[in-house]
C-alpha cells in the first residue's frame, strides 16, 4: 500500500514538517525558478521556502520562453548567486535592498544542484544581466541530510533566509528555518530507526 503523503509539503506523514511552517509577511517577492528534478526530491526545501514566504511565486521549469520570463520578472528584480568569474560583472544589491533604480521588488532564486543551476543561467541570459545579492563570509550550512560538492554551499531555504535576513532587516526571517530543522531531525530520528530512506 502506497505510503501518505501530507498534500502541503508532499513529505511522508511520519516525516511532514507542516507543524513547523512559519508565514512570514515579505515586502520582496522571492521568485523560485525550480528545476523540474528538485520538485520531485524529497528534501524540496525551494518548496519549503515557497511555504513560509507570503509574497512568494514557484515556478517549475527548467527553460523558459523569452516572453515567459519577462512577464515573471519585476521592473526591480535581483537574482540571489554567487559572484563567479563567468558572469557579468553587474550591480550588487546592499543591506535594505536599495538599488541605483529604488528599493529592490523582486528577489529571483534558481533551486537547483549546482551543475542544473549553471546551465539555467547559460540558457537565461537575461537571469545573468540582473542585479545580484550574493551571500558573503564563510558559510554553514545545517543541511546533513544532503550533501554539496562546493564548499560555503546552502540549501535553497538557507540561502533565502539569509538573503532575505539582508534585504529586509526588520523581519524575523530565521524563523522559516523551524521546519528545515524538524525535517532534518525527523529524517535523522527514522535513519536512526532504520527507517529514513526515502
Amino acid at each position: 500500500m502506497p505510503r501518505q503523503i501530507c498534500p502541503t509539503c508532499q513529505r511522508p506523514l511520519n516525516v511532514c514538517y507542516c507543524s513547523a511552517l512559519v508565514h512570514i509577511p515579505n515586502r520582496i517577492k522571492v521568485l523560485i525558478i525550480q528545476h523540474p528534478l528538485e520538485e520531485k526530491h524529497p528534501f524540496n526545501t525551494g518548496r519549503m521556502a515557497h511555504l513560509c514566504l507570503e509574497n512568494s511565486e514557484l515556478v517549475v521549469a527548467e527553460t523558459l520562453t523569452g516572453t515567459g520570463l519577462a512577464r515573471l520578472l519585476a521592473p526591480r528584480s535581483a537574482l540571489l548567486y554567487p559572484n563567479l568569474d563567468w558572469l557579468p560583472a553587474v550591480e550588487q544589491v546592499g543591506k535594505g535592498g536599495m538599488m541605483a533604480s529604488g528599493p529592490l521588488e523582486q528577489l529571483v532564486v534558481i533551486d537547483a544542484n549546482w551543475r542544473k543551476s549553471k546551465k539555467m543561467l547559460h540558457l537565461h541570459p537575461a537571469l545573468q544581466q540582473l542585479p545580484r545579492v550574493s551571500l558573503e563570509g564563510d558559510l554553514q550550512s545545517n543541511y546533513r541530510v544532503r550533501r554539496s560538492s562546493l564548499p560555503n554551499s546552502l540549501s535553497t531555504v538557507e540561502s533565502i533566509a539569509m538573503a532575505m535576513e539582508l534585504l529586509e532587516p526588520d523581519q524575523d526571517l530565521r524563523s522559516m528555518l523551524e521546519p528545515f530543522q524538524k525535517m532534518i531531525s525527523l529524517q535523522q530520528a527514522g535513519a536512526g530507526q532504520g527507517g529514513g530512506r526515502e
